[in-house]
């Protein structure tokens, strides 16, 4: 059963994070799922749980990248689940067109 309030849609992006503190300490994943809520970020290293996070990436149809202010749920091996804090208004639309389309494919 899933549990999430918004619905995801799977993506295969290269992304690149920092702790949210540490903008130096920059390291690169995959993000594997979206939604307006948050994402899956596929990582051998990710912070730990409660880690405040920005995590950089291009969505598709997008000239330019997104910074996007996250916080870290959960880890595993596998990687990281963000909660996304505040989006602007481009950030959301571009989000929530991917999920209506991912949708629409299944």
């Amino acid at each position: 059963m899933e549990l999430r309030r918004t619905p995801r849609a799977p993506i295969d992006l290269l992304v690149e994070f920092a702790p949210k503190s540490e903008t130096t300490d920059r390291r690169g994943g995959r993000a594997k799922d979206i939604s307006i809520g948050g994402m899956f970020v596929e990582t051998p290293d990710p912070p730990g749980f409660g880690a405040e996070v920005l995590i950089e990436l291009t969505l598709p149809g997008e000239r330019s990248a997104f910074v996007l202010p996250g916080v870290v749920r959960w880890t595993d091996r596998d990687g990281m689940g963000v909660q996304f804090r505040t989006l602007s208004a481009r950030e959301t639309f571009a989000i929530t067109e991917i999920v209506r389309i991912g949708e629409r494919r299944r």
